[in-house]
């Protein structure tokens, strides 16, 4: 995907359109929308927008149905999937009606809740029966709590947590000086009026180190490493599907990944084609997936999908960055020897949706290069000094149930190690997958609580692109024997590629 590179500044009508139809995983989310917007609203010096005391902002949280679905048979999975996306395209159409209906909005203060939640929380009912028939009758149990997950909130921008996120260490303080929150949260900043605001940056020389001491190697783990090159995706293999979550939904992502490895990985991808996609990496036998959301700068340039869906369409503006580096390698276990992984393992590190979702299931870590032995960030975009880079890094599970290639809320399957590197429940040590990408950023500057050339990742709209909602998805494939060769390495100490 090329990009224009022509710089100017977004309308103020396509900046209404690019805040458009959230469709957040496992029908759940936030959607965002010009709340009562006016005539009024102007972009400041710094291009972004601001807006008369008449006009608001509003989210509307509905509850993530899909985490809480982490018992469905097998054979109701599909049924269950297709559901899943009915309550996505629900909330698409109740931000819809939100980003079209402002005027009925300011006459009547009672239309949000009449007019689109009750609606929405309607329809959502009769999905819900749906999904718990689909698995009453392939012999599962639903959760008794699935009912309550039907009712949607509306909450105005004045009210709005702007991270909805604690943050690191207590560091917020020595954000330079920025404000965290107050006026801010009034247009929830960026270049598209979702984010990111001042307060997801910080000065990282202002951050206290944070890094914990890795867990000691004992005599009986598994010390070696294996590196594959698969480069940085240069050839701009993007697409805004994901397979793992959505199978068969076209924009499934709803933001635009980044693909290395695996070159034919799109929602139509199956186990029984994955071995037929080609792979960018040096060794031919890895035709993994590795793919995750691209990093953006918000620097008023528009992308050639500044008008697509997953693009400026949902929120995600600005030039998309390759990385100068992605560092793909696995490594053993402090405390025990690994099993191979099997082939089509899937998982995904992170959550897409921490702002909706807390922190539970957070991994992101962000540090610039010369600090990331002592500083990793989850909820805040570090700004580097001169001569540094912004790093990017996962750390995937690595503990494996010894059964499923997937769950069916596609977490359940695989496990952290404990503090010590120990796997519990009865789950097997497999190697870890790490991956550290690199990125070569002019720095955001911070003036009066607001941020100009903003970066940020990729997101679902709704999810104000706050850097707790990094993550990273995996698909083991491999052919001759690869998957042992790695286990058999990373157990014996050695140093592979």
């Amino acid at each position: 995907m090329g990009r224009n590179s022509r710089k100017r500044r977004m309308p103020l009508a396509t900046k209404a359109i690019a805040a458009s139809a959230a469709l957040a995983l496992g029908g759940g989310g936030l959607i965002w929308a010009n709340y009562y917007a006016s005539a009024h609203e102007t972009n400041n010096a710094w291009g972004n927008q601001t807006k008369s005391a008449s006009a608001q902002t509003a989210t509307i949280s509905c509850p993530d149905v899909g985490q809480q679905l982490t018992n469905v048979p097998r054979n109701a999975r599909g049924e269950v999937a297709g559901e899943l996306a009915n309550l996505d395209r629900q909330i698409t159409d109740a931000y819809q009606r939100l980003a079209t209906t402002r005027d009925a909005q300011t006459r009547d203060a009672s239309f949000v809740q009449n007019s689109i939640l009750q609606p929405l929380q309607d329809r959502r009912k009769v999905i819900l029966d749906r999904i718990k028939l689909e698995i009453s009758r392939a012999g599962g149990t639903t959760p008794s709590s699935l009912d309550a997950l039907a009712s949607c909130v509306g909450t105005p921008a004045s009210q709005t947590n702007a991270g909805g996120q604690q943050n690191n260490g207590g560091q917020q303080q020595n954000n330079g000086g920025q404000q965290s929150g107050g006026g801010q949260q009034q247009n929830i900043g960026g270049q598209a009026g979702n984010g990111p605001v001042a307060a997801d940056f910080v000065d990282i020389t202002r951050v206290r180190p944070n890094v914990a001491a890795k867990p000691r190697m004992m005599r009986s783990g598994s010390a070696g490493t294996f590196i594959t090159r698969c480069g940085v995706n240069a050839n701009k293999n993007h697409n805004t599907d994901n397979v793992i979550v959505a199978p068969g939904v076209t924009n499934g992502a709803h933001h635009t990944h980044d693909y290395v490895g695996n070159q034919k990985i799109n929602a139509f991808s199956s186990n029984d084609t994955f071995l037929q996609g080609g792979t960018s990496c040096q060794n031919r036998s890895d035709l993994s997936a590795y793919y995750w959301p691209v990093v953006r700068v918000q620097d008023g340039s528009q992308e050639v999908d500044q008008n697509a869906d997953g693009g400026g369409k949902e929120g995600n503006v600005g030039r998309i960055l390759t990385p100068v580096q992605a560092q793909i390698k696995y490594v053993g276990s402090p405390t025990s020897k690994v099993v191979p992984m099997p082939q089509f393992l899937r998982i995904i590190t992170g959550d897409a949706k921490t702002t909706t979702n807390g922190l539970a299931n957070a991994n992101a870590h962000w540090s610039c290069t010369g600090f990331e032995n002592r500083v990793q960030l989850t909820t805040q975009y570090p700004i580097c000094p001169s001569g540094s880079n912004v790093v990017r890094t996962f750390a995937f599970q690595s503990c494996w149930d010894g059964q499923n290639i997937d769950s069916a809320n596609h977490r359940t399957h695989v496990a952290f190690a404990d503090a010590r590197g120990n796997c519990q429940n009865g789950f097997k040590a497999i190697p870890q997958l790490t991956m550290r990408l690199v990125y070569k950023i002019n720095p955001p500057v911070l003036r009066n609580g607001v941020v100009k050339n903003a970066y940020a990742v990729d997101g679902f709209p709704e999810q104000l692109h706050k850097p707790a909602t990094d993550h990273d998805d995996f698909i083991s494939i491999t052919t001759g024997g690869l998957s042992n060769r790695i286990a058999n390495c990373v157990n014996s100490g050695r140093q592979c590629q």
